[in-house]
């Protein structure tokens, strides 16, 4: 099932995204569903808060790109980033934002400890795209955008799609959730 996409003005993506405490038939049939919405979307990555759950679980699959053609897909749970190295200014995209795209610095390699989808704990370094990805989506889990990172005078050249998102006008080619408006 292709879940709807939370964008950039909703409440959620703004919410520090509570841990798992384990792994049933609910949190498995989320993330076969979460992998199918992301390639739906033509997404690399995708946090559970960008599909209405605040939890700390993400799902990537960077294996459509070229170099990394022989990446498996994963299922990242309750991240947490132990060590970073090195930087380097990327741009990226992001599918709560359809068509929005910037630069951002961030570490060019990690080490992460998280759980598998069976709930297994795994200590790794990433780098590359797998790094990038990886701390992109983990920032999702902490109520963090993109485009909150990004340099003030590039954020300010896209300001005006920020604001066209908020006041809900918005086109993406998958499905997004319309969150209710509060006052």
């Amino acid at each position: 099932m292709v879940l709807p996409i939370n964008i950039y003005s909703d409440d959620i993506l703004r919410k520090k995204a509570k841990p798992l405490k384990g792994i049933d038939s609910g949190i498995e049939e989320l993330i076969a569903f979460m992998f199918e919405t992301m390639r739906n979307a033509s997404g690399i990555g995708l946090a559970a808060p960008q599909v209405g759950h605040s939890l700390r679980l993400l799902v990537m699959d960077i294996s459509g790109l070229k170099s990394y053609a022989d990446a498996a897909p994963m299922v990242v749970i309750n991240p947490h980033i132990l060590a970073v190295r090195g930087y380097n200014d990327m741009e990226e995209g992001c599918l709560s934002l359809p068509g929005v795209h910037g630069d951002v610095e961030r570490p060019a390699a990690i080490t992460l400890k998280f759980r598998n989808e069976h709930f297994e704990e795994i200590t790794g370094e990433f780098s590359g795209m797998y790094a990038r990805v990886l701390q992109h989506e983990i920032d999702h889990l902490n109520g963090t955008l993109f485009v909150d990172r990004m340099e003030k005078r590039d954020r300010r050249k896209i300001q005006k799609e920020l604001d066209a998102f908020s006041s809900g006008n918005v086109n993406a080619a998958y499905p997004i959730a319309r969150e209710p408006l509060t006052a």
